[in-house]
């Protein structure tokens, strides 16, 4: 999970990354490195912070209140759960990468009926998510520690939403932003399903990531949520501003979401991807035969850290 958002108050202070040393305020509870990470874990009070390290700079993942478990203090996170207005049933709900489990957590706790399944890469990122971020095993919540592809192309399950959350430093794992991925994605998903995407805009494939997932799903929602992009995909028709209102209203009364989807709604961007006024026409659809080298030698070797 990558965060860019541009938080006010403390949280702000909290997530910059201080100049020197002496100016940073946190507490760094614990560090590891991992075969995929260099991970620390900050806290100050209430909030804690899961960072990964990548090219000399540091990313946060995660964000967690520990005074509040359904507080979502970035605003993505709370953008990604838009989803649930937009599919057709709620049974099932499958995220690929968990980070500190904030936006998997949130859904569990409101809708404790669904099954939520998420699927996290690093074993450390699971170890230190259970010991500082309030995740444990529960009916109906289950963290896989799998590749998220591989989990995906091996599962015979049907989801009704299935979010899309794995980074790598400032990109997301090439292989999971190819055409070959999304039509995976998409014969996973149950009748009237939805998938939602957090991307980071101001990388050089944003366009390029725009272009793939609309070259497997005709329908694409944006949500500007604080620096960051969320996509909402779906094959068929255009779900209607009307319709989804009428949805949100209901499931906003019915699980009686902290954050109402009936607000995020008013959100909601479409554009053209078609006609290169927005997205950039020369932008290329992403492949699984056609990727940087170094972007080859990572999948081949799991996604681990080169050398």
């Amino acid at each position: 999970m990558l965060i860019r958002s541009v938080i006010s108050g403390a949280l702000a202070s909290f997530l910059s990354i201080a100049a020197a040393g002496a100016q940073d305020t946190r507490n760094l509870l614990e560090s590891k490195e991992s075969l995929y990470n260099n991970i620390y874990v900050y806290e100050q009070a209430p909030y804690r912070s899961m960072t990964f390290g990548h090219n000399r700079r540091i990313y946060t993942e995660s964000v967690y209140n520990t005074r509040d478990e359904l507080d979502l203090p970035v605003d993505y996170t709370r953008f990604m759960t838009a989803s649930v207005m937009y599919t057709k049933d709620i049974r099932s709900i499958l995220e690929i990468g968990f980070g500190g489990g904030r936006t998997a957590w949130y859904l569990h706790r409101f809708l404790p009926k669904v099954q939520v399944t998420s699927v996290e890469l690093d074993p450390t990122v699971l170890e230190l998510a259970k010991k500082y971020f309030g995740i444990k095993e529960e009916p109906n919540f289950h963290v896989a520690n799998r590749d998220g592809r591989l989990f995906v192309q091996e599962s015979k399950e049907r989801y009704d939403i299935i979010l899309i959350d794995a980074y790598r430093g400032p990109f997301v794992p090439f292989h999971l932003l190819t055409k070959e991925f999304y039509q995976l994605v998409k014969d996973h998903l149950a009748e009237g399903g939805v998938v939602a995407q957090n991307v980071e805009p101001s990388t050089m494939l944003f366009d390029a990531a725009v272009k793939t997932i609309h070259s497997v799903f005709p329908q694409v929602d944006f949500y500007e949520a604080g620096g960051n992009i969320v996509m909402v995909a779906y094959p068929g028709d255009e779900r209607k501003p009307e319709d989804l209102a009428g949805i949100a209203q209901e499931r906003d009364k019915e699980f009686g979401f902290r954050y109402k989807l009936a607000d995020m709604l008013a959100q909601r961007k479409r554009i053209d991807i078609d006609n290169g006024q927005v997205i950039d026409a020369k932008a290329k659809v992403l492949t699984d035969d056609f990727a940087p080298v170094e972007a080859l030698k990572t999948i081949e070797r799991h996604n681990r850290k080169l050398p």
